[in-house]
């Protein structure tokens, strides 16, 4: 991995640039919404010209956040910017093919993330794999340089961590995601407000994915492994958006004798993505999803793999219950 830059050579490249454009992964969640819109706000609060820019859009479940009517998806024309920043993204492909031949003329890309498997393909990189989100990442270089937080930055980067630490449950959750919170609140952040709207606001068609799952979920490795594959007719059946998705696995690890869980889903292009979590520090993820070319972090990764779901599921399952069973 490169060597990180210095928060002030990060701040010293966006003082000097005029034109900036900031980018987060292909299907984002909360962390990535929520640390280009913290990030995009302030930089523009310092009079900078900001595109916010997002392959595929915002999804519904984050649409309340300030400032997402600005966030544009790629077209054909050039941008011309100063500085590209990309956040929360592991790799460079993963902000999109689109967004990616956009920004890739930029004379300059600044890389800020949390995953611990980013090689630091940025001219500049700023990894934190101690954090558990990146948009605490985004807060304290805000913070710790006296760049502009508002109330709507403090509504992103609050959504960013919230979500990214399960709501302040993961393990990954540390002393200081506190203190940002509890920082936030002194300042007037309705922090209540906001949980009402990401968790407690859930289309009706998500509770139909949730009765769906518990429905079809299948057991395995003496029930350390549970697992559910959710198929593109059921996507259509219920008219399924983007987001709808957001935290659902967090059900599974609900279950007393899980120790990982793994939800599989029918992406275009035959492919089927992966996405999987431990709640047992010895059962790594991430080392399972490498060997399909995919990664992320020890107990949440994800990886793609060649279809059709069922069949990519049990080889994907056959990896994981090896690595389960490591642990008898």
């Amino acid at each position: 991995m490169t060597a990180n830059n210095t928060t002030a050579e990060i701040v010293a490249a966006m003082q000097a640039a005029g034109r900036i454009a900031v980018v987060a992964h292909v299907r984002p969640d909360g962390d990535a919404v929520g640390s280009v819109l913290g990030l995009a706000l302030s930089l523009r609060a310092m009079g900078k010209e900001v595109i916010a820019l997002l392959e595929d859009g915002v999804p519904e479940n984050l649409a309340f956040l300030p400032g997402t009517e600005t966030v544009i998806q790629p077209g054909t024309e050039p941008l011309q910017v100063d500085l590209a920043i990309a956040l929360d993204t592991a790799t460079h492909e993963r902000i999109g093919e689109k967004c990616k031949a956009l920004l890739d003329p930029a004379p300059l890309l600044v890389n800020i993330d949390h995953h611990p498997t980013n090689p630091g393909y940025g001219t500049l990189n700023l990894i934190d794999s101690a954090s558990p989100a990146t948009g605490q990442i985004i807060y304290n270089l805000l913070s710790e340089h006296g760049l502009p937080i508002d109330d709507a930055v403090r509504q992103n980067l609050f959504i960013a961590i919230s979500t990214d630490t399960g709501s302040f449950q993961y393990s990954s959750t540390n002393a200081r995601t506190h203190r940002i919170a509890a920082e936030m609140i002194e300042a007037g952040l309705d922090t209540s407000r906001l949980a009402q709207l990401i968790y407690q606001s859930y289309p009706l068609r998500r509770l139909e994915l949730m009765r769906a799952m518990l429905n079809e979920m299948q057991f395995r490795a003496d029930g350390r492994i549970v697992s559910w594959n959710l198929t593109q007719k059921l996507m259509d059946d219920i008219a399924m958006l983007p987001g709808d998705t957001e935290g659902l696995i967090d059900t599974l690890r609900m279950i007393d004798s899980v120790v990982s869980c793994v939800i599989f889903e029918d992406v275009p292009g035959g492919k089927v993505r992966v996405s999987a979590r431990s709640k047992d520090q010895r059962v790594d993820v991430s080392t399972v999803c490498a060997q399909f070319g995919g990664g992320g972090h020890r107990m949440a990764s994800g990886a793609r793999l060649k279809g059709p779901i069922g069949e990519a599921a049990e080889k994907f399952l056959t990896a994981l219950e090896h690595e389960v069973r490591r642990i008898d």
